[in-house]
């Protein structure tokens, strides 16, 4: 491992920049990732390129998608002996990602994300799942804990719902500040995503799935008979087997899919008498 780069280059707040530093932590995340000859992978804001300069040997290129121009120079140089690196410099919230899956194989995305854009960074992703293998992320360990909690869980939630519908959700290791330069004021976690090749539920629309989600985890301490009241009442609720006075935090992906199947086809009945 290299001497730390990151002490020759101020962080930038505006960019969400912390730096990670510690060979153990990158070895664990390489480790974890598990990289083959031939696998296409993407990292999404490689700063320095601390993880990079380790993931470069084991393949035979990778891309990389980083915001701040100033970087690159550096990044490049601090990577340039370890193997073909293809930076594009843009926003990865507006990459289309699409672009670098042409080849035909499936992307492995990886990343020290940026907290404040983790969350719609990860559904931008998920527009394209059929052609991502995995993703690989440091987030903050909040948000992995939301990602990974199971019904009546204090951290299950709409993003709980949401993610597990897509995808299959792995926690792998806690990452402390002082693994950072400058050390953020949070505690952070990996997580593996895996995009479910068949959807885990029956849904009839996703989008409905999703206001229904939503709507439900609007007033986590009321029940599912007041919150979901603009989509459907407390008979509908029941009629598949549901206690409208539980509360959202209590129900499994397959009943919230159950659930919003019928806001769909209420949806549809409603569309066809207007007809």
């Amino acid at each position: 491992m290299s001497t730390d780069p990151a002490s020759k280059h101020r962080a930038r707040k505006r960019f969400g920049q912390n730096f990670l530093t510690d060979p153990y932590v990158v070895a664990g995340i390489v480790a974890a990732i598990s990289p083959q000859r031939d696998d296409h992978l993407v990292e999404i804001g490689p700063g320095l390129g601390v993880l990079t300069e380790s993931l470069l040997p084991c393949v035979t290129a990778m891309d990389a998608v980083e915001l701040d121009r100033d970087i690159i120079p550096k990044l490049e140089a601090h990577c340039r002996d370890r193997g073909q690196l293809h930076i594009h410099q843009a926003d990865a919230l507006k990459f289309d990602f699409a672009t670098l899956a042409e080849d035909g194989r499936p992307l492995r995305i990886v990343g020290n994300l940026p907290y404040n854009i983790s969350t719609p960074l990860m559904f931008h992703l998920l527009s394209l799942h059929e052609q991502i293998q995995d993703m690989h992320f440091m987030l903050q360990k909040e948000v992995v804990d939301r990602l990974a909690a199971v019904p009546g869980n204090k951290d299950y939630g709409r993003l709980s719902v949401m993610m597990q519908y897509h995808c299959r959700v792995e926690s792998l290791m806690d990452v402390p500040p002082e693994a950072f330069s400058p050390p953020p004021k949070v505690n952070s976690a990996v997580v593996r995503l895996v995009p479910h090749r068949e959807p885990p539920v029956s849904v009839e629309d996703v989008n409905l799935l999703e206001k229904l989600v939503t709507q439900a985890f609007s007033q986590r301490r009321k029940t599912l008979r007041n919150t979901l009241k603009p989509l459907m009442n407390a008979e509908q609720i029941e009629s598949q087997g549901v206690d409208p006075k539980r509360r959202a935090e209590t129900l499994s992906l397959n009943e919230f899919a159950t659930l919003a199947n019928v806001v769909s086809a209420n949806s549809a009945a409603k569309k066809s008498k207007a007809d």
